[in-house]
């Protein structure tokens, strides 16, 4: 699984550790992504997404439908994973 928010499309950058003596080597700032469920009233199903933090409270604040079509549309989203019950 890759670190990247299905939502918003935030991945992990690249900086530099700073050491007292200011020697400097490569560290990664890795993004708060978690695997959550959501239940999606318009397909009548359940989806499984990689989001992250902000990318939650994105579908809080848009809806889940809402965010779904604006990650489509800026090509965040690759593909959804549906749940079978």
């Amino acid at each position: 699984m890759s670190k990247v928010c299905q939502i918003t499309g935030k991945k992990a950058i690249s900086g530099n550790n700073v050491s007292h003596s200011k020697r400097r080597t490569k560290r990664k700032f890795n993004v708060n992504v978690f695997n959550r469920k959501f239940y999606w009233p318009e397909a009548g199903q359940w989806i499984k997404l990689t989001v992250s933090a902000a990318g939650l409270r994105n579908i809080n604040r848009m809806g889940l439908d809402a965010a779904l079509k604006k990650a489509a549309n800026e090509g965040h989203l690759t593909e959804i994973k549906t749940i079978e019950k």
